[in-house]
């Protein structure tokens, strides 16, 4: 079960739960297993939200929009920051680094449990551990699940398999992150480097996807969850199709569809999913 809250309007919600989204600040009762906060949407917070819905996990997760976190005490309890108490906050005051302007405001047991101070943060059910990179948290809700089938069948192997995946979807991650947060000023050097990302991670899917119906065998696991929500974040460059262009260059994805068509259609096959569709919503629909 997926619980939101602290979300602000309809538009990001409906990102997050789909038709039937959970009214800001409301608190659905259950036993919460593992809780995220973070910026919203976020399709790297989708995984662990379409985890939780394919095993059965209780997750809960809290944010805003990312203009928004500035006015937010970063906790395991995040809440919004009344503007009357910010003189009773200033030791929390920290420099924001990156992918955010400003100032923000973490606790120190946040900065305790998540040293490296970014988002999402994930937390064990009372907030004695913190878990931080995305696709660690999606690990901890599958092995969380009575489904062991999404994380390797407990097998060693087999999971040392999904977690070669999520490493390589890692490194493609962290390329386009980079590339997004300078969309308005490329140069030759970073769109080089992520076009190779790109064509190398997904020459490897596409073999993958040749042997087998899913990313690693033949059932669904974490490794095809990864894929769907990191791939379809960086394919939403072509929403920048024409500042990337008024800047000489074309977009990396512009023959996604012809040179890599299993790989389009596993991510269409599973987008249409409930599991998927029900957190991802739309999101896909103006890009493909």
């Amino acid at each position: 079960m997926v619980e939101c809250t602290g979300l602000e309007n309809q538009q990001v919600r409906n990102g997050l739960v789909g038709s039937n989204p959970t009214p800001s600040a409301t608190i659905i009762k259950m036993s919460e297993e593992i809780r995220v906060f973070s910026y919203l949407p976020n399709p790297r917070v989708w995984k662990s939200m379409i985890t939780a819905k394919l095993g059965k996990v209780n997750i809960k997760i809290v944010g805003d929009k990312p203009m928004n976190l500035s006015n937010w005490l970063w906790d395991f309890d995040a809440v919004k920051i009344d503007p009357s108490e910010l003189d009773q906050i200033q030791e929390y005051k920290r420099i924001s680094k990156r992918g955010f302007k400003g100032t923000l405001y973490k606790t120190d047991k946040f900065l305790e449990k998540h040293p490296f101070g970014t988002v999402p943060a994930g937390f064990n059910s009372d907030g004695s551990e913190g878990i931080f990179e995305s696709n660690s948290i999606m690990r901890a809700v599958a092995r969380l699940s009575k489904d062991k089938s999404l994380y390797g069948d407990n097998d060693a192997f087999k999971q040392s398999r999904i977690d070669s995946f999520l490493d390589a979807n890692l490194a493609f991650a962290r390329e386009f992150q980079v590339y997004v947060l300078e969309i308005n000023s490329l140069n030759e050097y970073l769109y080089k480097r992520m076009q190779s990302a790109y064509l190398f991670y997904l020459d490897g899917i596409e073999k993958a996807l040749s042997f087998d119906k899913f990313i690693s065998g033949n059932t669904i696991t974490i490794a095809d969850i990864s894929f769907v929500c990191d791939l379809a974040q960086f394919l939403r460059e072509r929403d920048n199709k024409q500042v990337i262009e008024e800047q000489g260059y074309e977009l990396i994805s512009k023959n996604f569809e012809k040179d890599f068509p299993l790989s389009l259609k596993h991510l269409k096959d599973l987008s249409k999913k409930r599991e998927f569709k029900e957190i991802m919503s739309n999101y896909l629909d103006k890009i493909l």
